[in-house]
């Protein structure tokens, strides 16, 4: 392995959850540009295709492939596990991205937004690596372990809930989970990793991040003075899938501008000022 090929995925197929819009759609992107197939599913399949054919238009080395997968229940991680089987033979990459958030205040957040976004960003998550282990462990190889990518979040390491407290508490056990899975599959050659963002631009942080000035009053509040960008995404995808990254497991990477180290105010500041 030369230096120059330390992040290609030439000949690797990977499978994008949740890859048409957001933070998949980034790490598709990074995927193809590195020479992957990528396969992107979501329960919006139009979505997934025109996804898949914008991607092939930009004439990356890798090319997509567009579908319906849902992972929010028992069947439909059975019929997307078919559905990859069905299109590859290998499966090298499994990016975990599908997810659901739920916002309301403290006080009113019902009882029903923490089983929609548990099944999903947890139960779905988990049983869909459960179900493509075979897979994986059959394109393993010692020296190129197959790759399992978690999509936590800076919620799920920093005390921040903002309303989302079902989808803070699902992150910060997709990170414990990222640990467990990495520790059990090492020995069949599976590397578990996790990333963590923080704001990016996507359908799930429209709210806050939709114009450019949302985005601007929202970046100065992160510790590197802007929100993500693709390449961000792209490229922790390409070390963490690639020859660079084949001996990290068990590990949460904090794309998040340094907002994961932030704390309190220095204590004694005011003391000077």
């Amino acid at each position: 392995m030369t230096p120059e090929n330390l992040f290609r995925l030439d000949g690797k197929t990977a499978l994008v959850t949740g890859g048409a819009t957001g933070v998949g759609r980034m790490a598709a992107e990074g995927l193809m540009a590195a020479g992957a197939r990528v396969l992107i599913a979501s329960r919006k399949g139009e979505a997934c295709e025109t996804a898949a054919t914008e991607l092939n238009a930009l004439g990356l080395s890798g090319q997509a492939e567009g579908f319906h997968g849902d992972v929010g229940s028992a069947e439909g991680v059975a019929a997307l596990t078919a559905e990859v089987q069905g299109r590859s033979d290998t499966l090298h990459i499994l990016m975990n991205n599908a997810g659901r958030s739920w916002g309301e205040p403290l006080g009113t957040f019902p009882h029903e937004a923490w089983e929609k976004v548990m099944s999903l960003n947890v139960a779905g998550l988990f049983h869909l690596t459960q179900s493509l282990l075979p897979m994986l462990i059959a394109s393993a190889t010692d020296a190129d372990p197959a790759r399992v990518v978690n999509v936590g979040s800076v919620m799920g390491d920093a005390p921040i809930g903002d309303g989302a407290y079902s989808y803070s508490a699902s992150k910060a056990a997709v990170h414990h989970l990222t640990e467990i899975l990495a520790k059990e599959l090492a020995p069949k050659r599976v590397t578990v990793n996790a990333i963590a963002p923080g704001p990016f631009v996507s359908n799930m942080t429209a709210f806050a991040t939709g114009d450019a000035t949302k985005r601007d009053k929202v970046g100065s509040g992160v510790p590197l003075g802007r929100v993500g960008r693709p390449e961000d995404i792209a490229g922790c995808l390409q070390f963490l899938c690639g020859q660079g990254g084949a001996y990290l497991t068990g590990a949460v990477l904090p794309v998040s501008g340094g907002l994961q180290v932030m704390s309190a105010p220095p204590l004694f500041e005011r003391a000077f000022g």
